[in-house]
């Protein structure tokens, strides 16, 4: 691999670009150069007429050795606020921080350091590798919203390596939950709430009696539930006529997600029947879960690279989404691996870019035939 000095002048360059969610233009042209310049031409598709970003996804593929078997690495270019003039911050240990007034951008982007580090490492050496194909999406952070405007049939591979996990690199994710978001507003009336009280119907009780009959917090070891946004009424004096409250709920069981959004419906609804209140509700099926099997060729693959590099293998479930949620509706078998991204959607993440050329030594192992 090449040396941390040479990894550290593409990961500052990657990090200065401004690519936020839906905004990655300039990010998805700088790439497209990037890999170009080491032979890798990266095809934009047309997915901005979905997702509503101002570029597209990035796909590449690199044929390899006849008869060997492809796979996918995906990552994403967008990054969550506030990320606009980011400022990296590069420590003598090799760890990078952001100014603190910025998010860092690892979260993806030590990702994408580390797939153009491995490939071109690959064709520098000449090494014989497997057929790689590489997904780089737009807005991922908003529910993976270029990865579900991708076109799969582009794909050929049938196992995925999606860089985009904290932790201890050899860490490796094989079940996501599915996350759904709810918004449930409760209509009532208003009136004068010092003369006519009893004309009104108070939308926030009605709310408030559904909410204390909820339970939330952590349902069970698989799942969660979360109502995190509650607003509503004009003034003291005005008996409230609309009340809202948002949230989400997340579980690695599909089905129970499912059956507990049902039952949160069911309960707004019974409360605001019984002061007479109408209710509106909205839902959002974000993504759904998956398991990969630990038996299986993807995880086999990842703990042979990773034992190569020298590491321990760690697998572990997650409750974050990523673009491995999915490609596994797209019956491609995925690991989210750890990236060395830390403290991520925070001004207090942080990467290393000794970790970072790990990643890329196991991404070379992974590709080698």
């Amino acid at each position: 691999m090449r040396k941390n000095e040479e990894i550290t002048k593409v990961f500052k360059k990657l990090v200065s670009i401004d690519s936020p969610s839906l905004k990655e233009r300039e990010m998805a042209d700088y790439l497209k150069k990037l890999f170009g310049e080491i032979g890798v031409e990266m095809e934009e598709d047309n997915s901005q007429n979905i997702t509503g970003s101002n570029a597209g996804n990035l796909f590449a593929r690199l044929d390899g050795e006849i008869g060997s078997t492809p796979l996918l690495l995906g990552v994403h270019m967008d990054t969550v606020e506030p990320s606009r003039g980011k400022k990296a911050v590069f420590h003598p240990d090799g760890t990078v921080t952001s100014d603190g007034t910025t998010v860092l951008g690892a979260d993806d982007l030590a990702g994408v350091t580390a797939i153009y580090e491995a490939v071109r490492y690959l064709k520098e050496q000449n090494i014989p590798h497997r057929t790689i194909e590489i997904l780089i999406t737009t807005g991922e952070e908003l529910y993976c919203k270029g990865a579900n405007a991708f076109d799969y049939s582009k794909i050929q591979s049938k196992e995925a390596y999606v860089l985009d996990l904290s932790g201890k690199i050899g860490a490796a994710a094989y079940a996501a939950p599915t996350l759904i978001s709810f918004e449930a507003s409760v209509q009532g009336k208003a009136a004068h709430a010092g003369f006519y009280p009893e004309k009104g119907i108070n939308s926030i009780q009605a709310a408030a009696r559904a909410i204390a009959r909820l339970f939330q917090g952590r349902i069970d070891e698989n799942t969660t539930a979360n109502i995190g946004l509650f607003s509503g009424g004009t003034g003291t004096n005005i008996v409230p006529e609309t009340c809202t409250a948002a949230g989400e709920i997340r579980s690695l069981d599909h089905e129970k997600a499912m059956k507990i959004l049902s039952e949160y419906h069911q309960v707004f609804q019974e409360e605001a029947e019984k002061s007479g209140a109408d209710l509106k509700w909205e839902e959002k099926l974000n993504i759904i879960a998956y398991e990969t099997s630990l038996n299986g060729k993807t995880a086999g693959n990842y703990r042979k690279a990773v034992e190569k590099a020298g590491l321990p293998t760690k697998y572990e479930k997650t409750f974050g989404g990523s673009d491995n949620n999915v490609f596994a509706r797209h019956g491609i078998e995925g690991l989210v691996i750890a990236t060395s991204m830390n403290q991520v959607h925070s001004c207090c993440e942080y990467c290393s870019i000794p970790e970072i050329r790990q990643v890329s030594e196991i991404l070379v192992n992974l590709c080698e035939i």
